[in-house]
């Protein structure tokens, strides 16, 4: 089981920066997070997207930003746990919490933050009615290692940027890739559409468009997928078949910690972010109070205010000594 002094649940832009604001005060974290990198949203959803609202920063790519904070923690060696959502949540006889996670993992820390962004990310499954048969045997909903799929023949549905950008990319992995669109548009950045067309027009990716997959085959595992346009329903032979539509944000298994929540958020007290359980806190924009703006500024400000109270949970009661790190400068720990 592996100690810390706080949990992080949720390795958004929030959560990465508790790991820097509780580095200063000699705090070890681990964090864990559904997804299979850090950076949340920024990283699964929009990585190109410009933000315009931090600080020192005119304009900085949401991936860049994630990079720089990453860098950031470099110096307190925090511990990640990715892949893997919060499941379950108890406290012992000792004080701790003790977190497990859906795969089993066990991480145990005197203090909870809760950084989890809008919720536990799952993907958006189209409505084929036997496709959790296939799940974890032929059907992914998110790509973790892309050497999974080579030599293999892969089907991918959908027309945004993350169905663009791996059609791109396992192009050159997989035997075969197929791209299922429902339009003929896509969604995604114009520079991936343009280069999708040219490894189509190279014979490199096949591209059906006007069509969705409405059927899966197989047996022990997938084996074919159904493609239905408007002339036609055919069969067409896979080894994987990969939507891509998206993420869903849901509050998860937190709903079942006995936290007050309002509207799926998470109430705080603005004193120091903490909820109605002792020891757990909640920042970004997974929390809720008067006048609170979902902004990666205010969580910045929320995380760097709530790790002050942490410390004195962590080291019973004793307040931390503030002090510039233009004159500490960043002690590793």
């Amino acid at each position: 089981m592996s100690q810390a002094d706080i949990l992080i649940i949720g390795a958004g832009p929030c959560g990465l920066f508790t790991v820097f604001e509780a580095g200063l005060l000699k705090l070890k974290c681990h964090l864990v997070d559904a997804l299979p990198t850090a950076g949340g949203q920024l990283s699964e959803i929009y990585p190109k997207k410009p933000i315009y609202d931090i600080p020192g920063y005119p304009e900085v790519i949401a991936e860049d930003l994630v990079n720089n904070l990453l860098k950031q923690i470099e110096p307190f060696k925090p511990e990640f746990t990715l892949g893997e959502r919060a499941e379950k949540l108890e406290k012992l006889e000792n004080g701790q919490f003790k977190l497990t996670t859906n795969h089993g993992t066990e991480i145990q820390a005197p203090v909870i933050f809760i950084a989890g962004g809008l919720g536990c990310f799952e993907p958006r499954k189209p409505p084929i009615g036997n496709i959790a048969d296939f799940e974890l045997k032929g059907v992914d909903y998110i790509i973790k290692n892309p050497e999974k799929y080579r030599d293999q023949n892969v089907v991918i549905a959908g027309g945004g940027d993350s169905a663009l950008d791996w059609s791109i990319y396992l192009s050159s992995v997989a035997k075969r890739v197929t791209v299922i669109h429902r339009r003929t548009e896509f969604r995604g950045a114009l520079e991936s559409v343009h280069k999708l067309i040219e490894l189509v027009e190279n014979k490199q990716v096949d591209l059906i468009t006007e069509a969705e997959v409405v059927g899966l085959q197989g047996e022990d595992r997938l084996q074919k997928v159904l493609v239905k346009t408007p002339q036609s329903t055919m069969e067409l032979a896979t080894d994987y078949f990969i939507p891509l539509f998206g993420l869903t944000p849901k509050l998860g298994p937190i709903a079942d910690w006995n936290l007050n929540i309002d509207k799926n958020a998470i109430l705080v007290n603005t004193l120091d972010y903490s909820t109605n359980v002792p020891g757990i806190f909640a920042v970004g924009d997974i929390n809720t109070y008067e006048g609170k703006l979902k902004l990666i500024l205010c969580g910045f400000h929320e995380t760097t205010v709530a790790v002050q109270s942490a410390y004195r949970i962590v080291h019973g009661g004793k307040k931390p000594s503030f002090k510039y790190t233009t004159v500490t400068g960043i002690e590793q720990l």
